[in-house]
C-alpha cells in the first residue's frame, strides 16, 4: 500500500494506492484509518471500490453502516472512487444518493471529484 499526500484549497488528503482489499468491516477500517491519519497527518482519504470487500456494498451485512459511522464519529472524511452503476440495489443507490448530499462520506466516478469535494467540506 502506498500513502499519496496531495494538498488542495490548503487542505492535505490522503490518496490510498493499494491492490488489496483494505476494509473488511469495522475493526479493519479503524485500524486503517487511524493508522494513515497517524503517519499522513490526513484525516480525508481517497480510496478505490476496489479497496473495500464486497459485502460493503451489500447493506444487509452492515459493513457499510459501521464503516462510516467511523468515519463519522472521528471527524474524518471519505470519498470512495468507483462505478457503483454496477449494482442494482435500491436502497443502495438510495444510500449513495443520501451520502453524496452530506459532508462526510462521498461515492464519485474520478479521483478529482474525490479530491473537490473533500477540499470543500
Amino acid at each position: 500500500m502506498k500513502v499519496r499526500k496531495i494538498n488542495q484549497n490548503n487542505i492535505e488528503i490522503a490518496m490510498i494506492d493499494s491492490e488489496e482489499i483494505l476494509i473488511k468491516d469495522g475493526s479493519s477500517a479503524l485500524d486503517f484509518f487511524a493508522t494513515v491519519q497517524y503517519d499522513s497527518g490526513c484525516d480525508r482519504f481517497v480510496l478505490k471500490q476496489s479497496h473495500f470487500t464486497g459485502d460493503f456494498f451489500d447493506l444487509k451485512s452492515k459493513i457499510a453502516g459501521e464503516v462510516l459511522q467511523k468515519i463519522v464519529n472521528y471527524r474524518m472524511k471519505l470519498a470512495i472512487v468507483g462505478d457503483f452503476s454496477i449494482y442494482s440495489s435500491k436502497s443502495l443507490n438510495d444510500f449513495i444518493y443520501e451520502m453524496n448530499t452530506g459532508k462526510d462520506v462521498f461515492f464519485v466516478k474520478t479521483e478529482k471529484e474525490a479530491t473537490d469535494h473533500l477540499s470543500n467540506v
